[in-house]
């Protein structure tokens, strides 16, 4: 019962323990993909293994499980048997999971804390389940940062003022500063110009809760009268690594100050006045000029204290636009000459001085009067023409009154321009302005003529026109080139820029704004932009496929109704080394007879290269077997250097290289074969026999038809030229017509029986023949043949063959075709038949005898003829086997 006790009791009492909180910590970069352990609870609370619970009796197995389901199970995956946890498909993203705050948001048992903008923590609980026992487990997770997120300002553009009198290190924060969600090292952490001007820099400062500030700090004098404005880039940048960057327009202008004063461009002016100019005549107007803005470029004009009161009765001045009129009327005690000193006061500034010379002439009588009656369009004194209005056009009366009427009052026109001023008949007094040639806009745009009136005392006046003239679409756009001539290398690149083209238009405003457009001829893939006039080619061009490109372009203006013109745009495509050199065939084959003279022309070799000039240049070369061929490069003519032997070689086969003139050079390469033909340069070669000094014994049994021996020899051509004949053309012996050469094999057959007298040497004259073309070749050869039983005495035999044969030489010529017949023995008499019998009979005894002493006397012989010379021991019956023996040519002599 003990036992049972302690088996049930010891394991509540394991788990037991385990039934109070716990907190664990892990910590894991944010941005991680699914699948990341973060941590095994299991491992971590020191919770027994798998196999430790299964080693614990009727104890259920070990689960963990969230405590609640919400946001936080998203973005991680528990095992539930394991207790290992990873991070789930929902990318973790710190910026947006943890919302700088100091509180929590909870979400469904996960809260993302953020107490500062260090910190990012991820809050689960989780149970750890057996049975009714469990453990709550509290799990933080430190979200750490990444550097994701590049700096980025509030505000595209951030403008600063900074007064022209600021002193040198003045600094000025900048209100803007860039944001960036990362936290730590990630942030921003420094600031820089694009472009200081030389009088700029910039400063960070940091307060105690870890913002940065930008100060903009002046490093150089400002004056805004030379630059009143800056435009740069700042350029935020944290410290990630890589590092990234943010970036806004930083405009600091620069605000005025009152460091300026008024100034008059002259120091004097002279003013003439007639006495009898009438009230609030325009006597002058003084201007001066204060290069600060605003209020402080305020000028006003004032009579200095010099100027008698008089003077300042007789003429007003306007204190803000500087004008002086007359205020009363000149008389009899009016002064002619007036000085008047006028000050153009600023804000803080010491006055401007100028001077106005008033000379006042008396008159006693009233000058002439001009009245103006316009035709045309007039506006405040200004008569507006077009530039198309026909000549003789009207542009004004004019009324020329005397107002003491007792005056003979003239009229002429004064100034330039195609004007004419003249009489209106039938009145006296009516003058007619009017145009005397066409205008135009592009020639001159305003016109300023003077109508003057002058008495017959002297006394004038005049009024003045203002002519303006309006423009018309009264001309076509003009290309600065009517013929464009454009050039670009091949296998350019898509929407390459050509040009640019320019047709100026001399009207103004909308009717010499010109538009561009491609004529109908030119090729689709040409693109003209309508208002930059940017000619573009959109596609890859091949010289090879054309080389020239001729199309019109148009240029429109926009006035109504347009106008246009037109120039021609020629484009060459430059050549590249685009094409290698190409055979007109890979493989090439030539017959060439043997013997060929040495340089001869064996053949031509075609080989062309679609490039232009040093590009298409080719050069040919023989890869292999340059020793012996050689390739004219001009004509592609391949020649021998030497004459060749069929014999030695039948075939060539030679590799040509073709190399063009480019850079980089492009190569290709031909096969060439060469076939020798055979002539007839070679006679039959008799390899057998050996020598004329060879002989071979012949018994007198052997039988008629039996093979004795055979010429054999080769012929080093081909074909017919191969082809051998033997014919015997010399005999010489006791009876030389037993023996016949086959005229193909070359086989020596005895055709008749031998008798007693027949024995001794014979000697055939067998000449070797070819079929060659056209002239056959041939050899001759000595074949000697011992008829006798024996050899008895071979240094007399050997004695007879080196004595010069007297033989006759047969002209007759093989041929091939003859077979072979025997000789037939015909009996005159019958005498001579049985004669012949007994001798046969006789012959006969003879024969069985000698056959069995031959027998004998071969077997006894036999190693001692083993040693004997080749030419001895040849068998009378039988071919010889030619191959098995070392045939050695010798040489004999052509007859």
């Amino acid at each position: 019962h003990l036992l049972l006790f302690l088996l049930f009791v010891g394991p509540f009492n394991c788990f037991a323990s385990y039934s109070r909180a716990t907190e664990l910590f892990y910590s894991l970069n944010e941005g991680l993909p699914a699948g990341v352990l973060i941590g095994s609870l299991a491992h971590d609370l020191r919770l027994p293994s798998a196999g430790e619970q299964h080693q614990v009796a009727l104890q259920p197995p070990m689960s963990f499980t969230l405590a609640s389901h919400g946001l936080g199970e998203q973005y991680v995956q528990l095992d539930n048997r394991s207790g290992e946890l990873h991070t789930s498909a929902v990318e973790i993203d710190r910026e947006a999971l943890c919302v700088e705050s100091s509180g929590a948001t909870v979400f469904g048992g996960a809260a993302a804390v953020s107490s500062s903008s260090e910190s990012c923590l991820l809050l689960l609980d989780v149970l750890v389940l057996m049975q009714e026992y469990f453990r709550l487990v509290k799990v933080k997770i430190a979200i750490r940062d990444v550097n994701d997120n590049a700096p980025r300002f509030p505000v595209p553009n951030i403008h600063l003022s900074v007064p022209e009198n600021a002193p040198v290190n003045t600094r000025l924060a900048i209100e803007h500063p860039a944001l960036d969600p990362d936290v730590g090292t990630n942030g921003v952490q420094t600031y820089h110009l694009q472009d200081n001007y030389g009088v700029f820099t910039l400063d960070v400062e940091e307060n105690e809760s870890g913002e940065r500030t930008p100060y903009l700090i002046v490093m150089g004098a400002l004056d805004r009268e030379t630059q009143e404005e800056y435009v740069t880039v700042i350029v935020a940048e944290d410290g990630g690594s890589p590092p990234l960057v943010g970036s806004a327009t930083l405009t600091i202008g620069i605000s005025d100050i009152n460091d300026n004063c008024p100034q008059f461009s002259d120091t004097q002016l002279n003013v003439t006045l007639y006495g009898n100019s009438t009230l609030g005549t325009h006597v002058a107007t003084v201007h001066a000029v204060d290069m600060d803005l605003g209020s402080n470029a305020q000028i006003t004009y004032s009579y200095s204290q010099k100027v008698p009161q008089p003077s300042k009765d007789l003429f007003h001045l306007n204190e803000s636009i500087g004008t002086i009129t007359l205020s009363s009327k000149v008389d009899g005690d009016t002064p002619r000459l007036h000085r008047l000193i006028i000050l153009g006061n600023g804000p803080g500034c010491i006055p401007a001085v100028i001077t106005v010379l008033v000379t006042v002439i008396k008159v006693m009588m009233r000058p002439p009067e001009i009245v103006p009656r316009f035709i045309a369009t007039e506006a405040e004194g200004v008569v507006y023409l077009k530039e198309l209005d026909p000549i003789n056009t009207p542009i004004a009366f004019f009324t020329i009154k005397d107002p003491d009427e007792k005056y003979k009052v003239n009229c002429y026109l004064d100034g330039d321009g195609p004007f004419r001023l003249s009489l209106y008949k039938p009145y006296n007094n009516e003058y007619l302005l009017e145009t005397t040639k066409p205008l135009d806009y592009e020639t001159q745009q305003l016109y300023e003529v003077s109508v003057v009136a002058w008495n017959s005392e002297g006394f004038h006046v005049n009024k003045i026109i203002k002519v303006q003239v309006l423009d018309d679409n009264d001309n076509s756009p003009v290309f600065s080139q009517q013929l464009i001539e454009l050039s670009i290398e091949e296998n350019n690149v898509p929407n390459a820029f050509l040009t640019k083209l320019h047709a100026a238009d001399a009207d103004s405003g909308e009717r010499g704004q010109v538009s561009y457009f491609l004529g109908p001829d030119a090729p689709s893939y040409f693109s003209l932009d309508k208002t930059t006039g940017v000619l573009t080619v959109l596609t890859q061009l091949d010289r090879e496929e054309k080389e020239k490109y001729r199309y019109t372009v148009k240029a429109v203006d926009s006035g109504f109704p347009p106008r246009e013109s037109i120039a021609t745009v020629t484009i060459t495509v430059l050549d590249k080394n685009d094409n290698s050199p190409r055979f007109i065939n890979k493989d090439f084959s030539f017959f060439v007879p043997e013997n060929f003279p040495g340089f001869g022309e064996i053949g031509v070799i075609s080989v062309t290269d679609a490039d232009a000039g040093q590009n298409g240049w080719v050069a040919l070369s023989v890869l292999n077997g340059s020793d012996i061929f050689v390739i004219d490069t001009g004509r592609g003519v391949l020649r021998a250097k030497v004459s060749l032997d069929r014999e030695q070689q039948s075939s060539y086969v030679l590799w040509i290289e073709a190399v063009d003139g480019g850079d980089p050079a492009l190569s290709s390469t031909a096969k060439i074969t060469i076939l020798l033909l055979d002539i007839n340069d070679n006679p039959p070669l008799v390899l057998f026999p050996q020598s004329n000094m060879s002989y071979l014994l012949v018994l007198p049994s052997t039988l008629p038809g039996s093979p004795i021996t055979e010429v054999y020899a080769v012929d080093k051509d081909t074909g017919m030229n191969a082809v051998i004949a033997y014919s015997i053309i010399g005999r010489r012996g006791p009876r030389p017509e037993s023996f016949r050469i086959d005229p193909k094999t070359g086989n020596i057959t005895l055709e008749e029986s031998l008798m007693q007298n027949d024995y001794g040497l014979y000697r055939l004259l067998v000449k070797v023949s070819d079929h060659g073309y056209p002239e056959p070749l041939h050899s001759t050869v000595m074949v000697n043949l011992f008829v006798n039983d024996t050899v008895s005495n071979e240094s007399y035999i050997e004695s007879l063959l080196r004595k010069e044969p007297d033989i006759s030489i047969e002209e007759k010529q093989p041929q091939i075709s003859i077979e072979p017949t025997h000789k037939k023995i015909e009996s005159a008499s019958c005498m001579p038949m049985l004669v012949a019998l007994s001798v046969i009979s006789l012959g006969s005894i003879t024969l069985v005898t000698g056959m069995g002493i031959y027998i004998c006397l071969r077997k006894g012989n036999k190693h001692h003829r083993a040693d004997e010379n080749l030419e001895v021991q040849i068998p009378l019956n039988g071919r010889i086997n030619l191959h098995m023996l070392e045939k050695k040519p010798v040489e004999i002599s052509n007859i």
